[in-house]
This record gives C-alpha cells, structure tokens and sequence, in this order.
C-alpha cells in the first residue's frame, strides 16, 4: 500500500469514527431527553389525587419561579420544587400573578402553574356541551344525553322538579318568577337556558350547576339587555305596556324560531308588534307555536295541524304565548329591543328559506301564489 493509500484510508477511519461517535452521542442526548421529559412528566401529577386537604399559599410581587416552586414543596402542593421548575420551563410559563391561593396536592402541575398565570383556579375542561340558538328543553335534553353521562330524563325532571324551580326563583328573584310556572308551560325553565358552548370541568355534571351556569349566561347575555331599557314597552291592543322579562323572552323567543338572518328579524318583530298593537290583536299566526304545541319537527305545517287545541297555537289564540318556545339567541333578543319600523302584518318563507313581507292580506296571497304554489 503506497503511503498516500495509508493516509487517505487514516482520514476515512478517523471520519467514520467521529461520526459514530457524533451519533453515539445524539442517540444519548435523545434518550436523556425522553427519559427527562417522561420523568417531569411522571413528577407533574398530583401529589395526592384523592386529597381533599386545602392550602391557602401567598405569591409576593417579583416572586421567581424557583421561589414558587420551593414554597409549594415547603407547603405540601407537591413533592419535588426541581420537576415543577423544570415543567415551568419546558412549558415556557414564566408570568405569576400576584396574591393568595387556595391550592392542594390534589391538583396536578398545569392546574397549579394555569392558576398561578391567570389569578384563579384553573380546571381542566372534561365536557364541551353547545347548545344552538333556537334550542327547545327537549332538544337541549337530547343534546346532554349525547355529551354528558347524563341522561335525558334526569335533566328534564329536575327541571319539572316545582320545589327546585322554587328555590331558583328565590336565587334569580329579578330574572324568575311565579310566571314560569303558569299551568300552561310545558317547561319552566323554556327559554331561559342561553344557547352558548359551555365548559363542564366534572366527571360527573351535575344537573344544578349546570342549569345554574345556563342561568347566569342568560342573565348576563338577555336579562341586563332587558334591563339596560328604562321601560320596555310595546302596543298591545292599543294599550302601551310594559312586558315583564318573561313576555320579553318570550316574544324573542318567536323571533328566533321564525328568523334566517338578522335584516328579518327585525322585521319579523315588526309584523308581530304590528299585528298586536290592533284592536283587538290580530294573532300573530306563527308555524313554530304550532309545532310547539304538538311537541313535533314537521318541514311542513299543514291546515289541520293549525286546528290543535293548544294554549301555544297561535292561530287559535290571540297575543303571546304563555312562555318561550325555544332559547333565543342575542341578535332575536336585539331585534326586540330594535325593531325595524313597518307596515307589514304578513310574511311567509319560500322554498330557499327567504322570508317574504307584505302590508296586505291579497299582497300577501299574491306572494304565496308566486313563491309556495307557483310549482
């Protein structure tokens, strides 16, 4: 072998050799790695998942997270200061509000640091129940049967339960009242459920505090809307009223059903205003009371289902309905508080869902002729 041979073949060991070396090494440093993150990992559940024992901790201003972290293994939150440290740093979580906290080793690494970033106690969101605008009791029923372990029923007869509507009308004295539960309304609480996604941090939900949490986005989203007017009036029969919040959602509540966009349910509002300032009212005549009343999803109402005797069918009976026929959304509830100002008492739907208005019964006829009966 000449020598330059010896040298080249040197070089190509020495290149094989480092490189094994170099992945000897990335090998190890990925294992270390693995094996670190599965060890904080390991060391960021909770010190004693079945406690029960509570402790209230101070973080001072200025407080570093190696501070934190040894005063929560001094106080009993969890077992090692080093693994919550490096969990903060792996996390990049690095902001800490300032104050006391209730906290204990029942809670987990990202409960603690959450808690600790946005000054209250964080839960880890277990359920997501959405509930849609224009939702009835039944269909919420149905909606927390598929999301929750909960079944239908148990839903529907806490909610029927007349000493728990009780004690809610004594908790919510300004939103509840004696109205809801009138003997003609299916369900107390129709209407009063706010459509919104809500986040359910238990296992196990329960019925109350969901319905509780149902209440206060209602309250919160349609109540202090009702309330923001001195007097919410409208014409009934030639007379200027002022609607109690039950009334309210309940006009809301035909908007919502009756609606496809927001330009039509302000007008929508004005047909059915319109309809009730005559003396005597007119009857607002609307499909979905008549559904509601027979407990029934038809696409089509037809003229017999018009001759259901029901307090809710609004072609046999004048002015509003007892109560809500379903859970209004926002913009039905701003329809109500900003009605567009006509002349129509008519409107009907085509076959693409586009709402129709008219000021006259034969306008109105003309119409259906065009758009219903044309085919």
């Amino acid at each position: 072998m000449k020598k330059n041979d010896d040298v080249r073949f040197s070089k190509n060991v020495s290149s094989y050799l480092s490189l094994f070396i170099v992945s000897i090494l990335a090998v190890v440093l990925i294992v270390l790695a693995i094996s670190g993150f599965i060890y904080v990992k390991s060391g960021s559940k909770p010190l004693n998942p079945d406690s029960e024992e509570v402790v209230q901790v101070e973080i001072i201003s200025g407080a570093s997270s190696s501070d934190i972290s040894d005063m929560l293994e001094e106080s009993g939150i969890i077992k090692n200061s080093f693994l919550f440290q490096m969990y903060l740093r792996l996390n990049s979580i690095s902001n800490y509000q300032a104050g006391q906290y209730n906290l204990s080793p029942s809670m987990d690494f990202e409960t603690i640091s959450k808690t600790l970033e946005t000054g209250i106690i964080y839960e880890e969101v277990v359920y997501k129940l959405t509930i849609p605008e224009g939702y009835t009791i039944d269909e919420i029923g149905d909606t927390i049967e598929n999301t929750l372990p909960v079944k239908k029923e148990v839903f529907i007869n806490k909610i029927q339960d007349k000493e728990y509507m009780k004690q809610l009308i004594e908790d919510y004295p300004d939103m509840l009242t004696d109205e809801i539960l009138d003997e003609d309304i299916k369900y107390p609480l129709e209407g009063y459920l706010f459509p919104a996604t809500y986040d359910i941090t238990e296992e196990e939900p329960s019925m109350d505090k969901l319905i509780r949490q149902m209440l206060d986005a209602t309250k919160i989203n349609t109540y202090n809307l009702y309330k923001s007017v001195d007097e919410y009036n409208i014409n009934i029969e030639g007379n200027n009223e002022t609607l109690t919040f039950h009334q309210f959602l309940t006009l809301a509540s035909l908007v919502e059903e009756e609606a496809t966009s927001l330009a039509d349910r302000a007008k929508i509002t004005s047909v059915f205003l319109n309809r009730l300032a005559l003396e005597p009212s007119m009857p607002l005549q609307t499909d979905p009371t008549v559904l509601y009343a027979q407990g029934k999803h038809k696409d089509v109402v037809l003229y017999e289902d018009l001759e259901v005797n029901d307090p809710f069918n609004t072609y046999q009976h004048r002015g509003l309905t007892p109560g809500p026929i379903a859970g209004p959304g926002t913009e039905s509830v701003q329809s109500i508080l900003n009605p567009s100002n006509t002349n129509y008492y008519y409107f009907l739907a085509d076959k693409n869902g586009v709402n129709h208005f008219s000021e006259t019964l034969e306008e109105h006829e003309e119409k259906r002729e065009k758009y219903i009966n044309a085919d």
